[in-house]
């Protein structure tokens, strides 16, 4: 792996023609031995010149040809080039995979386009999300494939500091949130995600913070009314005041009873995954709870029937399980009419202990279903603020449930009725035949 020089080039040459300039010398003819000499140098020079010329172009043998004299260093340099662009080919290969599976693994969508606006490469979800081909649309210009006009406008503005929001072309439901940013010389590279969910929570968030404010705006401006009329003694005499102590009392206890379920709601959502092993005696609950429910019916001539294993009891959390399975039994006093049959069974599944509250009560059509465990939903609002709902019983019941493995089953037939229904899994059941504080077996 010598470095070829001017000095060895003209060495080899001296070294060459000196026997030919001798024996012209001896023999008289000088001018023909030198030209004997020429060619013979020429000849060896093409003969290697097409040595090289085979090697690069048809011998597949990385191994460089043999050599001697100047060109065995040329032979050799150019394979040790041919080895380090091979290295650097490796490197680069090996760059663009790891960047390629790494784009491959984001929660985003990844486009890479030239400045001009052809596209150079993109991942998978960039497919699904905007409904490009890979590796059909190479070279494409994205604005043909993206026809949003705002798209179009935001890419020729050149201007990327904000994000850009648009509809996604494969599903008009969805949001997609654009991020373009300098890639390379001459290259930008292009991240989308779904923003939808983030859409969909963030108008939920208005809409809760909208209901809380609604729901608290008219008992307090009840309250204010009263405590306005208040200032003139004259305006609650004799039985004016009776009925603005009821009304208060009872926007009051509205108010109150709004603020509990917030905070349980909220209790219950901010709660840590729980471990599951306090022993919750479901039956004497259900006990407490059927006495409860007979108050609250009063006068509403509703007849109960609590089917009960009374050696069911399961482990869990009593404060969640209480809240869930009381605001099942309260929803079927509050929301059905006179004379309904309300039918309370616990009892042991073939998947686990199994809690169903039936009603037979207007039903529920089938469009409010999937919507019951949101916040505030009410099928009929009017008829909700009569009875004192709040329209968070549910979502109360739904995660209080999801803490213990479980969902909310809901069946409803209009003018027959609805049963609200939960099946806790087996693994909670208590075995009686164990002392209580065995509780880490379950």
């Amino acid at each position: 792996m010598e470095r070829l020089t001017w000095k060895k080039l003209v060495g080899e040459l001296i070294l060459f023609y000196l026997p030919w300039l001798i024996l012209g010398v001896i023999f008289g003819y000088l001018p023909w031995f030198l030209l004997i000499a020429s060619w013979i140098q020429l000849g060896w020079h093409f003969h290697n010149q097409l040595k090289m010329s085979n090697w690069l172009w048809k011998d597949r043998s990385l191994t460089p040809p043999s050599g001697s004299g100047s060109w065995e260093p040329l032979f050799n340099g150019i394979y040790r080039l041919q080895q380090r662009n091979r290295r650097r080919r490796k490197e680069l290969t090996t760059l663009i995979r790891r960047f390629r599976n790494g784009a491959e693994s984001l929660p985003d969508a990844v486009v890479v386009f030239r400045s001009e606006g052809n596209i150079v490469w993109c991942n998978k979800l960039a497919q699904q999300l905007l409904g490009l081909r890979w590796p059909d649309d190479s070279g494409q210009p994205i604005s043909n494939l993206l026809r949003s006009p705002d798209f179009v406008r935001y890419l020729s503005r050149q201007a990327f500091d904000t994000p850009l929001e648009i509809t996604s072309p494969m599903n008009y439901d969805r949001t997609l949130e654009l991020r373009i940013m300098r890639y390379t010389e001459g290259e930008y590279l292009m991240a989308v995600r779904d923003v939808s969910q983030l859409k969909q929570l963030e108008g939920m968030r208005r809409n809760f913070f909208a209901n809380v404010s609604h729901e608290l705006r008219t008992p307090m401006t009840v309250l204010q009314g009263y405590l306005e009329m208040a200032q003139d003694p004259e305006m609650l005499m004799g039985p004016m005041w009776d009925r603005a102590h009821g009304v208060m009392t009872e926007q009051l206890a509205r108010m109150n009873a709004l603020v509990e379920q917030l905070l349980t709601l909220s209790k219950i959502e901010a709660a840590p995954t729980i471990e599951l092993e306090e022993m919750v005696d479901v039956p004497a609950m259900l006990d407490i709870l059927e006495k409860e429910a007979m108050s609250l019916s009063s006068n509403k001539d509703q007849s109960f029937t609590f089917d009960v294993d009374n050696s069911l009891k399961v482990f869990g959390d009593n404060d969640q399980l209480r809240s869930a399975i009381s605001n099942l039994v309260y929803n079927a006093v509050k929301h059905t009419p006179n004379d309904a049959a309300i039918h309370v069974r616990w009892y042991r599944s073939p998947t686990g202990p199994r809690l169903e509250v039936t009603d037979s009560g207007e039903g529920i059509e089938a469009q409010h279903i999937h919507r019951l465990t949101e916040r505030f939903y009410r099928v009929d609002k009017a008829r909700s603020r009569e009875t004192g709902g709040s329209g968070l019983g549910l979502a109360i019941v739904k995660h209080a449930l999801s803490h213990h493995d479980a969902h909310l089953e809901i069946e409803s037939e209009i003018d027959k009725g609805s049963t609200f229904s939960f099946t806790l899994p087996s693994r909670l059941v208590v075995d009686t035949t164990l002392p209580h504080t065995a509780t880490n077996d379950h």
